[in-house]
Parts: C-alpha cells; structure tokens; sequence
C-alpha cells in the first residue's frame, strides 16, 4: 500500500462533520471571522450557510468546531498554508 504524501498530512475527517478547507496566503490573527466567511460562501450545507453569529459561537463553545481533532477557540490564530476545518453535527445536503 502506498500513501500520497500530499494526503498523509491531511487528518482523518470525523463522522457526521461537514469538512471546510482553508487556504490562506497569510497568518489570520483570529480563526472566527474567516471560518464564518467561509461558511457563508460554501454550497453543501445550506443550513450552516445560513447560521446566525450566536448559533456560530454556540458551535465554538459546544468544541463543535476542530482543528486536527482538537476543539477550536474563535481566538486561534491560524498560519499561512492550508487548515482543515470539521464541523461537527453537519453534513453534505
């Protein structure tokens, strides 16, 4: 068996998590405001397209929202390259 390298740095997704890529040209000094963003423009989760600002922070204190398995504070600060976003409780349409 062999293993992509470009895909042996990618975490394994959780069950029932709608997966948001990040792709960022420079560091970001907190992950909220980009993540709602990118949340508002993607297209398979029409429901989480649509989610308010509290519903969001609800996300973040429930720890609904992982990097690399790890619950998400709105506060993280996120580096230049590419971060893998699971939500979960969300799903494909």
């Amino acid at each position: 068996m062999r293993i992509c390298p470009l895909m042996a740095n990618v975490p394994a997704q959780p069950e029932n998590s709608l997966r948001i890529e990040l792709v960022l040209n420079h560091r970001m000094p907190r992950m909220d405001t980009i993540l709602l963003e990118a949340i508002r423009l993607q297209e398979r989760n029409l429901t989480l397209k649509r989610i308010s600002r509290t519903a969001f922070k609800a996300l973040f204190n429930e720890k609904k929202i992982l990097i690399k398995g790890q619950a998400a504070k709105p506060s993280s600060a996120l580096a230049t390259g590419t971060t893998y976003v699971d939500i979960l409780g969300y799903v494909e349409e």
